[in-house]
Formats: structure tokens, sequence, C-alpha cells
């Protein structure tokens, strides 16, 4: 049995790490992204790929792609929150603020996330969980500070800011979903294609409504981001995350996106030339002290 459990932990351990490293590279990705068609339209191309994908995947895995009624209600909830209005909202705010300052924003989570854990699914709240949490928060407050110092695009800071905020609060609700009973009945993987094409139907939607008919740059790297986006950032990653949120409730899980944002700047500081701060480097370093504390005790 505790070897059973040690090999969980590993898993569990090994697939935040892969996520953190995931979508810290995503962040760049984007911004190029919205830099070659409207975000409503980049957000909804990731999804109509990533959709049939994740249902090959549940094919492939040998699983019944149907699922219960309350778990394709489930499924339209985590659609809708999740994989439309998160990420329009994510795009759309890096228009108008830095993607380090939205990745900061968005490790915030670990907030919502184990507030609404605890209130809804009742989810552990540790004392080691919180003194992690406080360490974390003080680190990732300096990083904030930092990134809006650096912000260079105007009053439009603020709408930005407001927008990855609204984001984080989606995706914090669709969480604690992911962690519920009626959810823990369903087939993960099956679930979680039947929320991303509940999404692709939203985002098209969306794309349509604010920018009209479909926008696609057909240049290879730009198309070549789409699929890195839908295959590797949401395939490979989602039913990793959904799966460390039944396994370690939604608040620990939050901490991927302590680690997301580091990852986002160290990559930037490679390939875009990121100059770190003093009150940068200080706000990483409390940050990841923060989540060895949090995440170091049991259940």
């Amino acid at each position: 049995m505790n070897h059973d459990k040690t090999q969980s932990r590993a898993a569990s351990i090994a697939a935040f790490i892969l996520l953190s490293l995931i979508w810290g590279s995503t962040w760049l990705v984007i911004k190029d992204q919205i830099e070659a068609m409207p975000p409503s339209w980049s957000v909804a191309w990731r999804f109509i790929l990533a959709a049939p994908a994740m249902f090959a995947l549940a094919a492939l895995r040998g699983e019944k792609l149907l699922i219960s009624p309350e778990g394709m209600r489930l499924a339209v909830v985590i659609g809708i929150l999740q994989f439309s209005t998160n990420f329009q909202l994510v795009y759309a705010s890096e228009k108008y603020v830095t993607s380090g300052l939205v990745a900061v924003i968005f490790a915030l989570a670990l907030v919502p996330n184990a507030l609404l854990g605890r209130i809804f699914v009742g989810a552990p709240l540790s004392r080691r969980f919180l003194a992690g949490s406080v360490v974390a928060l003080a680190g990732i407050a300096m990083l904030l500070l930092h990134e809006y110092r650096i912000a260079t695009l105007g009053g439009g800071v603020l709408l930005g800011i407001a927008m990855a905020s609204c984001a984080v609060l989606s995706v914090s609700v669709s969480n604690v979903a992911q962690a519920s009973q009626i959810a823990r009945r369903q087939p993960l993987v099956p679930l979680v294609a039947w929320s991303m094409l509940w999404g692709a139907a939203a985002n098209v939607a969306i794309a349509l409504t604010l920018s009209g008919p479909p926008v696609i740059d057909t240049k290879l790297t730009s198309l070549a981001g789409i699929a890195y986006l839908a295959i590797i950032g949401t395939v490979v990653t989602f039913p990793l995350y959904f799966a460390l949120i039944r396994s370690w409730g939604p608040g620990k899980a939050a901490y991927n996106g302590v680690a997301v944002p580091v990852v986002a700047m160290a990559l930037s500081t490679l390939f875009e030339g990121y100059q770190w701060s003093l009150l940068a480097a200080s706000g990483a370093v409390l940050a990841m002290i923060g989540l060895l504390i949090a995440l170091s005790g049991r259940k």
C-alpha cells in the first residue's frame, strides 16, 4: 500500500513539473498568436483542433466516448468556464499587458481555488499549506509589482489586469467543479473531450460575434503555434491537470500557477532577452520557497 502511495505521489509530482514546463512555454506562443490574428479566433482555432484530438486520445485509451447526462451538464459548465471564458479573457488581456504580468496574475489562482475548494468540496487546508501560501503570495506580489512597473502599454493596463483577474475566477470555479463528486464519477479524458467540444463551440460563437468571419494566419510558424498550443499545451496538459485536482485538491493543484510564471520568465530570458531585477529575482525565490513549503506536507 505504501509503495502504491509513493508511486502515486511520484507520478503527481512528475505531472506537476511537466505542467509547469509546458504552460510556462505557452505564454511566448500566445503572444505571437495574437499579433498574427484576432485573439478570439486564435482561441477558437486552438480548441477546434484540441477537441477532436482529445476524443482521439480517449478512443486510443479504449474509453467510451459517451458520458452520463449529469456528466454532460458538467462538461458544458467546464467548457464555458475553463475552455472559453478563461482563454478568451487571457488572450484579450495580452493586448493590453505583458504575458509575464498575466502569468503572474494567474499565480493568484491558488487563493480562490483553495477557498472555493474548502467551501464547496471540503478540500483540506493544512497549516503547512497556509504558511507556504503566505510566503508564495509575498513572492507573487513582488513579481506582480515588477511586471506592472515594466508594462508600457498605457491606460489599457488596468483593463488587461481586470480581464486576467476575471479569467482567474472563471478557472477557479471550473477547477472546483472538477474536484466535485459528479466529476469524479465521470471518466476523465472523455469528460475533458466533451468540455473542450462545448468550449470550441462557444469560442466560435464569440469569435464570429467579436471579429466576424474566420481569420487565420497561414504562415507555417503561426500554424505550428496553433498546433503546439492545441496538442501540447491543451491535449497533453489538461488531463494531467484535472487528475492532479482530483488527487491533490484544487488548492494544491493551483500551485502549478506559482511555478509557471517563473518558468515563463526563465524562457523569456533565453529567447527574448528578459532582464531580471532584484525585485523580480527575490519574488521568484520567495514564490518557489512557498511552493516547496506548501507541497511538502501530506494531504
